[in-house]
């Protein structure tokens, strides 16, 4: 439940699911707590702020199926966040949850070196304030993330209740997510699983890759349409949700997204494009109502920047449509 005054901490309790049976606590976290950084989640076990039974846990406790972790976040000095009258393109709203279309290039909450316009300065304007604060006062909503340059569905809590029943469908792995990229060359196959361990990259820390002692992570693509052997338009529908995982898994097979500096490969090579950003667009997020158990199928459309390089690609190399998703 939240807080009852701004200095105390913000307990959250949550079953460990079946798929974390065995885990050491930290890793078995990370998974339950999906919203919350791998950091964050470290300085709370190092303050003694994970506790099951009312004992303090340590993060190599192996912890069992159901078992309650009960997790106190304390107060960020830095959590007054003041509403920015930014547009959003609302996809869904009730008194529970709000879905939106993000757009390309803005982050979705504050961090380190953000400022007053975030996704979520823009929703406590349109909300006038009713975000979930049980994650904490510098999150409010956040249950998932996108990375700034992506673009497309994301879906924030407006109430405690509808934020923990979300952190536990996410965490369970109920949520269908699925995502559109546009690939530096085409796949040999139409479609195909990747199933490679991702972790962080061994000398860049600010990456990741995949590596033998990764966490697990698979990821289901799906070519939907070809521009002759230049690029390729690519339904991504995640089972996972590492850092950068589309990145690392679409790169790893030879075919990175386009625009993507960190993955993928020299932009020389597409001089003249039409290639803004990392160019990956969160299409579809089907998911139960967290309240009313009622199904959720969210839909966003193709920003201009995703939809004029897929025309660009058209003219350029022609098409072939394989499959719509």
């Amino acid at each position: 439940m939240a807080a009852d005054t701004p200095d105390a901490p913000a307990i959250s309790v949550r079953a460990v699911p079946a798929h974390c049976e065995g885990l050491r606590a930290d890793k078995a976290l990370a998974e339950m707590f999906p919203e919350t950084s791998r950091s964050r989640l470290q300085k709370i076990f190092d303050a003694g702020g994970v506790t099951s039974g009312g004992k303090t846990l340590a993060r190599k406790t192996v912890v069992s199926a159901g078992e309650e972790i009960a997790v106190a976040f304390p107060p960020d000095p830095e959590t007054r966040l003041v509403p920015a009258d930014i547009p959003l393109d609302v996809l869904y709203e009730d008194e529970h949850v709000i879905a939106v279309n993000k757009a390309p290039g803005i982050v979705t909450h504050p961090g380190a070196g953000t400022g007053d316009d975030t996704l979520v300065h823009a929703l406590l304007h349109r909300t006038r304030g009713k975000l979930a604060l049980a994650g904490g006062e510098a999150r409010p909503g956040v249950v998932h993330r996108l990375d700034k340059e992506t673009s497309g569905v994301i879906l924030f809590a407006k109430t405690d209740a509808a934020y923990y029943a979300l952190c536990e469908k996410f965490s369970a792995r109920e949520a269908d997510k699925q995502y559109l990229a546009l690939t530096d060359g085409a796949p040999d196959l139409l479609a195909g699983s990747i199933r490679e361990p991702i972790g962080r990259h061994p000398s860049v820390r600010t990456k990741m890759c995949v590596r033998e002692d990764g966490k697990p992570a698979r990821t289901d693509w799906t070519v939907e349409e070809r521009f002759g052997a230049g690029a390729a338009l690519v339904r991504c529908a995640l089972h996972t949700g590492r850092t950068h995982q589309i990145r690392v898994h679409l790169a790893f097979i030879g075919h990175p997204i386009l625009g993507d500096a960190v993955y993928g490969k020299s932009r020389s090579r597409h001089e003249g494009w039409p290639v803004p950003r990392v160019m990956l667009h969160a299409e579809r997020l089907r998911i139960a109502h967290p309240i009313t158990g009622a199904p959720l199928d969210l839909r966003a459309p193709l920003p201009p920047d995703f939809f004029n390089l897929a025309e660009f690609l058209r003219e350029r190399f022609g098409s072939r449509v394989v499959r719509r998703g």
